[in-house]
């Protein structure tokens, strides 16, 4: 049976059926990334002064990343055209090079929280703070590669901090009142860091799978239709304009302030 609309356009919209119902979808993200951004402004702005983090983002993990989404853009975008002048070769060729870009992306947003996760920071009982990524631990005593600092106001803003040397950091565990890693739950910063970006990466995977699929197994209906094959494309490609879109925002607002 053929469904109406799935190729002709609707008379009441101008557009056909995928195409509405993706906007009417990316209409719904813009709501949920936007209370988001709403919800990191307010917190940011509620935050105390001299306890916002500043600089514990690497600028350059951020740029690179930029610039593979900025790039998955345009041979998505590629990839729509060569299926409009039927160039079937050249799809397979533009999507299969989005998939790599995309999980090349994801595969850096993975070093940057496993980053986080082996960093520490351990408060000890003399009132002083050591920082560092864990090097090993065991019963008696904890190494960083890190520094100690005397107020922990000194680990939040980085960028006012020049020269910061780093080193072995040996600490008794005997010294230790709270030792707690840089996860979602250690302040407020990472709580909103790991929700947004890892919202994001969550829709960079659902699209990847995909375009996955429509550059493998569901690139048969190129042959057999290959005008609705076309707009399944248009339709994927409009989704990860946004979700490159997201990333635009997010790379200045987390990495650059």
């Amino acid at each position: 049976m053929e469904i109406p609309y799935t190729v002709k356009n609707r008379p009441d919209t101008g557009i056909y059926n995928a195409k509405l119902g993706v906007w009417l979808f990316l209409a719904s993200e813009v709501m949920l990334f936007g209370g988001l951004f709403s919800a990191y402004v307010l917190l940011r702005v509620g935050a105390q002064p001299g306890h916002w983090p500043h600089g514990w983002l690497d600028v350059r993990f951020g740029t690179v990343n930029t610039i593979l989404l900025a790039l998955s853009a345009i041979t998505t975008l590629l990839a729509w055209a060569a299926c409009k002048v039927r160039e079937f070769g050249k799809f397979k060729f533009f999507h299969g090079c989005t998939i790599l870009l995309a999980l090349t992306f994801l595969g850096i947003k993975s070093y940057e929280y496993h980053d986080k996760w082996i960093h520490y920071e351990i408060q000890l009982k003399d009132g002083t703070f050591a920082d560092g990524h864990l090097e090993e631990q065991d019963d008696k005593q904890v190494v960083l590669h890190g520094r100690i600092v005397k107020d922990e106001k000194d680990l939040y803003d980085l960028r006012a901090q020049k020269d910061i040397q780093l080193g072995e950091v040996k600490i008794d565990r005997a010294n230790i009142v709270k030792m707690q890693n840089y996860g979602p739950w250690h302040n407020t910063f990472t709580a909103i860091y790991f929700t947004l970006t890892g919202l994001h990466a969550l829709h960079i995977l659902g699209g990847t799978l995909v375009i996955f699929y429509l550059w493998g197994p569901g690139s048969k209906m190129y042959k057999t239709d290959p005008e609705r094959f076309t707009n399944r494309i248009e339709v994927s490609g409009l989704f990860w304009h946004f979700v490159d879109l997201v990333w635009i925002f997010l790379f200045p607002v987390l990495y650059l302030t």
